[in-house]
């Protein structure tokens, strides 16, 4: 899929999904992202590893690369041979040579699982380990009081080579990558004291992860404690000026990951790297020619160099290389600024759609609000509507229970001058016993008694309980007479009396 080809609307929804997730995680483009996926079959966990541990050549498709770039055979033609150049030779073309691949290495410790074996078997094999022990410590203190015998045994000098490659960890307690390069920083200045090399502080995939997303060139150094050469290639090339000040450089963008070879993880990347001779040093970059992920050695640099050509053959790598890094540089902060761009818009959107939603759900809750306020006026109104046509109900039949003037002697009767809240002064006669509640039912009916009663019984309002909002009151002395505890008109206002009629408001009520 050419970069030109690239649309993500030809993708499904679970592809779209594993490339966001895929490019989120290694920050690569889109279009070599897609071509990584689709060799992983839509695999992300498969394609972040062949990202950042690189991804194998497929023999394949370097067959028929080899086959599609090969030129076609020149026709055949008769050699002739002269007195001055001898047999004719036509040019024959020369395959360009591959990079080497640089593996991201992750150390595993040779102690990390150990086997423990039964209890039956450690008590059947334990005087079998008391002898080995015995002659362990036997050849110990042999090698101990002759070193040389050990020498001798080594052989001659090609021998020693040959062993040197092999690691000797003993009594060397494996540790984090972190650990391990903290104590290889302070081996190396216990050795050759203060120096301006700036390590990088973590273990070897670390570094290479780093340089493979900063797009910079990993410069590994490996030492051999036990090599001759080790100690004058650090004290004349490592660590002079000229080398010191390029690897510094920022200009450069150099990663310096050094180890030593007896340690488990610089043995692995020696192993890894191709080493064959010490002091090795080899420079690892990132290579978009051969694959999108991959990660490959542009230079070796082993044996004792002066420090001018240890800096050129790094200059000479770097100066090679720089230009490829340059464009992948370019084309990630292109590929960024889409995404921050994008991100940006995505961002503006969001805020839009909640304010969109803010302001829905304010309108929302306003008309919600005015629904609410509409339907509760409205209760109330209907309440009171209700309340009101059940007053005038309740007054039709409270009134029409009301019984007339009585015309019995004047000794059982009670004479009431009522001054009612129109100003209007009403005179009646009263039964002496009957009660009090009559009298207020004659005041709030009085209007009704004083029209043509209706013709027809009215029935008392169902579900309601009437309530009087108005006081009597004897103006001279002021005296209540209320409702409430029994009582007759007689037994309250005697033969006769004045009585004021005073609305109650609420306010009276609180």
């Amino acid at each position: 899929m050419a970069d030109s080809d690239f649309d993500p609307g030809q993708l499904s929804e679970s592809q779209q999904e594993a490339l966001g997730t895929y490019t989120a995680v290694t920050n690569q483009e889109p279009s070599a992202a897609v071509r990584l996926l689709d060799r992983s079959q839509w695999n992300v966990q498969i394609a972040i590893a062949k990202f950042f541990d690189g991804e194998a050549p497929d023999p394949v498709e370097e067959a028929r690369a080899s086959l599609s770039s090969s030129p076609a055979p020149p026709p055949q033609s008769f050699r002739r041979e002269t007195l001055m150049n001898g047999f004719s030779r036509s040019p024959r073309p020369q395959n360009r040579s591959r990079l080497d691949p640089a593996p991201r290495i992750v150390p595993q410790p040779e102690n990390q699982n150990m086997y423990r074996p039964p209890f039956l078997l450690t008590l059947l094999f334990t005087p079998f380990n008391l002898l080995s022990r015995l002659l362990s410590g036997s050849l110990s203190l042999f090698t101990y009081l002759f070193p040389f015998v050990p020498r001798l045994l080594v052989g001659s000098s090609g021998g020693r080579a040959q062993h040197r490659g092999q690691r000797d960890t003993t009594g060397r307690r494996p540790l984090n990558p972190r650990d391990t390069a903290a104590r290889f920083s302070r081996e190396f200045e216990e050795e050759y004291g203060q120096h301006d090399l700036s390590f990088f502080e973590n273990g070897y995939a670390q570094a290479y992860d780093l340089a493979k997303k900063e797009l910079k060139f990993l410069l590994v150094v490996l030492l051999s404690p036990e090599h001759d050469d080790t100690s004058t290639f650090v004290r004349s090339t490592l660590l002079s000026s000229e080398v010191v000040n390029y690897i510094n450089d920022p200009s450069n963008k150099i990663i310096l990951w050094a180890g030593s070879i007896q340690d488990s993880e610089a043995y692995q990347v020696s192993t890894a790297l191709n080493c064959s001779k010490f002091p090795f040093a080899a420079v690892v970059a990132y290579t978009p020619q051969d694959s999108s992920t991959s990660m490959s050695t542009i230079a070796r640099i082993t044996g004792l160099n002066p420090p001018s050509a240890f800096v050129a053959r790094l200059q000479s790598a770097i100066s090679q290389h720089s230009p490829t890094l340059e464009r992948a540089r370019a084309s990630r902060n292109e590929q960024q600024a889409t995404h921050n761009l994008r991100e940006e818009q995505n961002s503006a959107y969001e805020r839009s759609l909640a304010q969109d939603r803010e302001r829905t759900r304010q309108r929302r809750e306003e008309e919600e609000a005015r629904l609410r306020a509409q339907s509760e006026a409205e209760a109330k109104a209907e309440a009171a509507e209700r309340r009101l046509r059940n007053f005038e109900q309740w007054k039709l039949w409270r009134a029409q229970s009301i019984p007339p003037e009585p015309t019995i002697p004047a000794e059982e009767v009670t004479r009431v001058s009522v001054r009612m809240t129109s100003g209007e002064r009403v005179v009646r006669k009263f039964r002496a016993e009957a009660d009090m509640e009559e009298l207020y039912a004659f005041v709030e009916c009085y209007d009704i008694l004083s029209s043509e009663r209706p013709s027809t019984e009215v029935k008392e309002p169902t579900n309601y309980k009437h309530v009087y909002r108005f006081r009597l009151v004897s103006p001279m002395p002021r005296m209540v007479y209320d409702l409430g505890g029994s009582g007759t008109i007689g037994s309250k206002i005697g033969r006769s009396g004045n009585i004021l009629v005073e609305p109650i408001d609420d306010e009276d009520e609180a």
